[in-house]
């Protein structure tokens, strides 16, 4: 009977233990969030940051979770350094006033077993506007060379810029942009005590 008993506490706390929500740091080497826009109707031009901080906290039994994300704006990536200053400057990002932009999730949308969407706040230039970005891929598994678990997503939304007070030169250069975030993060390492 004491066997049968022990037996339950340990699978009710083992149960316990892996319902509950776990944290993963986004890996800045491997996230590359990306935006694309029309350039005069020519061709749609796409431009990355290069440098990005946050964390993913995910908890699959109960299908909930949330993202939060800082994208360093002086990162922003054009492949010409003479485009990323201007689009550094007032007109656009701003970044002497405004360094960073942020995406805060509120809540993660599930259908199944899968994230689906991501519900929250988009913060650029100092303007915060809700944003929902649709999940396209997500993946969990034990990281091949680190060895701990790794998330990797893929999350869109379209914008306008006007509405982030970056609308100069609309609509010849698109006023729409798809902001993109291709994150992988790695599971935080709880020290054993």
């Amino acid at each position: 009977m004491n066997r049968l008993i022990t037996l339950s506490i340990l699978v009710a706390l083992s149960t316990s233990v892996q319902a509950a929500p776990e944290t993963f740091n986004i890996d800045n080497n491997h996230t590359y969030p990306h935006f694309t826009y029309s350039h005069f109707g020519f061709s749609n031009q796409t431009h990355k940051f290069d440098k990005t901080s946050g964390k993913v906290v995910l908890d699959r039994a109960a299908k909930t979770g949330s993202v939060d994300v800082t994208i360093d704006a002086t990162s922003v990536n054009t492949g010409s350094a003479l485009f990323n200053e201007h689009i550094q400057a007032a007109d656009y990002f701003d970044t002497a006033h405004y360094p960073t932009i942020t995406f805060k999730s509120s809540k993660m949308v599930f259908k199944g077993d899968q994230p689906v969407s991501l519900v929250g706040e988009l913060t650029i230039k100092g303007v915060t506007q809700p944003a929902t970005l649709a999940i396209t891929h997500f993946k969990c598994m034990p990281h091949p060379m680190l060895k701990v678990e790794a998330c990797g997503a893929n999350a869109s939304t379209e914008i306008k810029r006007s509405a982030f007070n970056m609308g100069k030169n609309a609509p010849y250069v698109s006023d729409e942009v798809m902001l993109t975030l291709a994150i992988e993060a790695i599971k935080l390492q709880v020290p054993a005590q």
